[in-house]
């Protein structure tokens, strides 16, 4: 059962609900004139797209910095940065087009917002918390963004069902504990988020 977005807006954007609201209105006229987001997904970006987001905030510690890499149209990196105010929200996106977006629409919501075009493996700057959706395959995913992750930060990567066969297959990193999390979070449907903490 999909989840309405006036619960969505209540109990996870309290402090921002005008501004999720726009954003979602955003994703569905420009996401789309811009090929962000597919044409079919207008009627779909509360419960596919913005509420598919929310269970990984609840992984992140208070008041730190958070790299979303491979933003795309800034999901989760933006939908984060909407339900926890508290959190310091970096964009990183290779694509101008894309970054262009997220620029106008960090504008236009009045975000505090930062945004770095280039691709992950280019930026030298280190984060307590580097999150990834739909990037790339966990074994890829892991190495490109390890010197993203500061001492005992984390990566954590929203998946789907492959999950943990995509953890079996990566090759572990000395000092650190990978978790699969399957949260269950509220009225929203289960989400599966790969955890790889630095223990050093």
């Amino acid at each position: 059962m999909a989840v309405s977005r006036e619960t969505l807006l209540t109990e996870y954007f309290s402090e921002r609900s005008e501004q999720t609201q726009r954003y979602a209105e955003l994703l569905a006229t420009w996401g789309i004139e811009r090929g962000l987001i597919g044409p079919r997904e207008a009627e779909r970006i509360w419960d596919r797209h913005i509420a598919n987001c929310l269970p990984v905030t609840t992984l992140i510690p208070e008041g730190v910095t958070v790299a979303d890499i491979g933003s795309g149209a800034g999901l989760p990196g933006i939908v984060i940065a909407l339900a926890r105010p508290d959190l310091r929200v970096t964009l990183i996106e290779p694509l101008q087009r894309r970054v262009d977006f997220l620029h106008e629409v960090i504008e236009e919501l009045a975000l505090p917002i930062s945004v770095i075009r280039g691709k992950a493996e280019s930026v030298k700057s280190a984060f307590s918390i580097v999150t990834a959706r739909a990037v790339k395959p966990f074994p890829v995913l892991l190495p490109m963004v390890w010197p993203l992750i500061a001492s005992k930060g984390a990566l954590l990567a929203i998946k789907g069902e492959s999950a943990q066969s995509e953890i079996d297959e990566t090759k572990e990193k000395a000092n650190t504990i990978t978790t699969l999390h399957i949260l269950n979070v509220g009225e929203l449907e289960s989400s599966r988020i790969i955890e790889v903490r630095k223990t050093v």
